[in-house]
């Protein structure tokens, strides 16, 4: 049995880890609120730059642009979102698992793109052909600019048709407790509907094949920083939970250590006595 010392030590270390888990939870919970709000404040801009293109398409039915159109597929090029940090619980092993499944059942070849230093220095070590040459930092304070030059350079590789395809791998926020890993196409662009509403009357300059030119890739880019925004969101939230949880842990290690402590502190007051009246009987 260890030393009551030994056991002292072991609880004071135990409560100082739960005071960091329990800060650290704190940090997490005001952070998810803040973007949280910050996801959902983007919403209504993202559905509007939507329905602006839709209406625009709708004035040519018969229109095409090659970020629409679909065509054989000889090589995916992944986007990878992950966190920069640990301490997450699953979150991030969850994402690297599920894209490493994905790519091993699937024969075609492929580049990857990575946000998020865990996801770079993942697929770094295993040597799969990496887009970015350094890590694009996932800040907590996201910002537009930081994956703004990876999203114009997939785009160009599409276009270029050197890639064939586009897939974006991420956590989705479903609320503070499930977080769910999911895969969605962002080219080509699938998830437009062209509009019934009639703008055929509406005179656009200089053309409406310029206009579309121009609303596609914003409408992608700000798809994809709608899916970061979802995903950063939910790594706040697995961050929580797992400090919640680490700091229930060490309050059930200290309780259980604090047990350990009394019966030792109790068998070791009881040897003292029973080694005094030994003691004292002696003498009589």
């Amino acid at each position: 049995m260890a030393s009551l010392r030994d056991i002292k030590k072991k609880i004071d270390a135990t409560k100082k880890t739960s005071q960091i888990t329990k800060a650290m939870n704190m940090v997490s919970a005001s952070k998810l609120r803040k973007v949280e709000k910050q996801f959902k404040a983007f919403q209504p801009i993202k559905a509007k730059i939507k329905e602006l293109l839709e209406h625009v398409l709708s004035t040519n039915p018969e229109s095409s642009h090659p970020l629409l159109n679909e065509r054989e597929i000889k090589k995916i090029g992944y986007i990878l979102v992950t966190s920069d940090r640990g301490l997450a619980g699953p979150y991030n092993s969850q994402i690297l698992k599920y894209f490493d499944s994905l790519i091993k059942n699937d024969s075609h070849d492929f580049v990857v793109g990575t946000i998020g230093y865990k996801a770079y220095s993942y697929c770094k070590k295993n040597k799969y052909p990496l887009l970015n040459t350094e890590s694009i930092n996932s800040r907590d304070d996201i910002r537009f600019i930081d994956f703004q030059a990876m999203s114009r350079a997939f785009i160009k590789l599409y276009l270029d048709r050197q890639v064939d395809k586009i897939v974006i791998i991420y956590s989705d926020y479903v609320n503070t407790l499930t977080q769910i890993v999911r895969e969605e196409v962002l080219l080509p662009i699938k998830d437009l509907v062209k509009s019934n509403k009639m703008v055929s009357d509406y005179i656009f300059e200089p053309s409406v094949e310029e206009v579309v030119n121009q609303l596609l890739p914003i409408y992608l880019e700000n798809t994809l920083y709608g899916l970061i925004l979802d995903a950063k969101t939910a790594e706040h939230a697995s961050r929580m939970t797992a400090m919640k949880n680490a700091t229930d842990n060490a309050k059930e290690i200290i309780r259980k250590q604090n047990l350990i402590y009394n019966r030792a502190r109790q068998a070791q007051i009881t040897i003292e006595l029973t080694d005094i009246i030994g003691g004292a009987n002696a003498v009589n």
